[in-house]
């Protein structure tokens, strides 16, 4: 397999390709570049994708992509760069290499958005219970003393002079203060914990497949975001990602947006730590 710059004349077609109604995958592609006037370099400089692999690709060889789940990506980016409707063929690629996987339950890293920030501030409730019962105390103890005053100096006094009954001094009535609450944050993002990584995807320009893993390797999402869905994920130390359709996502890491350059239909892999929101 030559790899390198070539023109739409000099593709050699498909020996190995069956005769049937319907063209296998990697055949679909390269009819479709070739009727497009593409070679295989432009295709590969458009998408950003290896020679090699659109090389692999075009003739069914789906082991240099490193797995189903980059080759749908690929697959996919291909397509719109030679104007296919992607679905079709991916969903021809899940029939012939024994069907797509079950995506992993993002569910228990979502509940993480629920949580309450840590942070606590100062209960003022206690305080001022505190401080009215020093009142209090204080007031009593200045009654009663007030009271023997009084005795010693009716002992003294040889004259007679009138019993004056005090009536009990009432307690201040102190108004406790509203305290106010702080209304909790609408996601992650808005409070992102400082010992973990949080990153948030949206498709803010369109349609777009990502997949995610956290630092293990273990499969937190893989699947497509229509225009205006998002998805979060957390993890304690790592984050990888794959945009399918890059130029489509909008990210958010630790709180703050990532500004990028990315190009539409472009395939990116990233990696995201507590201590960016550097792109990893």
């Amino acid at each position: 397999m030559s790899i390198g710059s070539n023109s739409p004349e000099d593709e050699r077609p498909f020996h190995d390709v069956p005769d049937e109604e319907r063209p296998s995958v990697g055949h679909a592609l390269k009819k479709a570049r070739l009727a497009a006037g593409l070679t295989v370099s432009d295709v590969s400089n458009a998408t950003r994708v290896r020679l090699a692999i659109v090389h692999a690709i075009e003739a069914d060889d789906f082991a240099p992509c490193g797995g189903d789940v980059y080759a749908r990506g690929h697959i996919r980016t291909l397509a719109r760069a030679v104007h296919l409707d992607p679905a079709p063929l991916v969903e021809q690629f899940d029939a012939e290499h024994g069907g797509r996987p079950a995506p992993t339950p993002a569910a228990p890293l979502f509940e993480a958005e629920r949580i309450r920030p840590e942070r606590r501030g100062p209960n003022w409730t206690a305080a001022m219970v505190a401080a009215i019962v020093v009142v209090i105390g204080f007031v009593g103890f200045t009654a009663f003393k007030g009271d023997d005053g009084g005795a010693d100096t009716q002992a003294a006094d040889a004259s007679p002079s009138p019993t004056v009954t005090k009536s009990p001094t009432a307690a201040p009535t102190t108004a406790k203060p509203v305290v106010p609450k702080s209304d909790p944050s609408d996601s992650a993002i808005a409070a992102a914990p400082q010992d973990k990584v949080t990153v948030q995807v949206s498709a803010a320009n369109g349609r777009s497949w990502i997949s995610a893993k956290d630092h293990n390797g273990r499969m937190l999402f893989d699947g497509l975001l229509d225009k205006g869905q998002s998805k979060t994920f957390q993890d304690s130390s790592k984050i990888n990602l794959i945009l399918g359709d890059a130029g489509e996502i909008q990210l958010y890491v630790n709180g703050k947006k990532i500004d990028d350059d990315f190009r539409p239909g472009a395939v990116e892999r990233l990696t995201y730590t507590k201590g960016d929101p550097e792109v990893g």
